[in-house]
């Protein structure tokens, strides 16, 4: 069994299910971006919003790492965005385990959201780079950890009065 746990508490188990990708080498802060967005979306335009990062059609919008930042066409809530194929791709892998969970739990595919998704830092991988006169500078790597959970919701029904 794993030592880590989950940065959300407090779920109900027999509707909801839990993934999770640790030690990722993407970059944490693309990865918080993505997950920001996809943050309550349901989960098969979760996964088709992630298929149109990755062929570079549908831009991530960044809110906090904005700094000479340039704007993307197709922008829906910020000017500013990106396009983390990286990090795209070993979110949607995490997705798609979350819903083989779900799909082994018995929960319907169709009535999935994503409750929780978020990405933090993990390890740092220390390296060095060999520089002239003898010296090095530090290379340092972060990995990544993603968190995702999906949550099987009620179909409002409307009723005939």
């Amino acid at each position: 069994m794993p030592k880590f746990g989950y940065s959300i508490t407090g779920l109900g188990s027999e509707r909801t299910v839990k993934a999770s990708g640790r030690e990722i080498r993407i970059s944490p802060k693309h990865a918080r971006e993505v997950c920001n967005t996809i943050n309550g979306m349901r989960l098969e335009k979760a996964k088709r919003f992630l298929s149109q990062v990755i062929v570079l059609k549908q831009p991530v919008p960044f809110r906090r790492f904005i700094k000479k930042l340039g704007h993307r066409h197709g922008m829906e809530q910020a000017m500013v965005g990106k396009y983390p194929v990286k990090a795209a791709t070993e979110i949607l892998k995490v997705v798609r385990n979350a819903e083989s969970n779900a799909e082994f739990k018995g929960l319907d595919i169709e009535r999935l959201r994503i409750i929780h998704a978020s990405a933090y830092p993990g390890i740092k991988l220390k390296r060095a780079i060999p520089r002239a006169f003898g010296r090095s500078s530090p290379k340092n790597k972060s990995l990544t950890h993603v968190e995702i959970v999906l949550e099987e919701i009620e179909e409002k029904t409307e009723e005939l009065t």
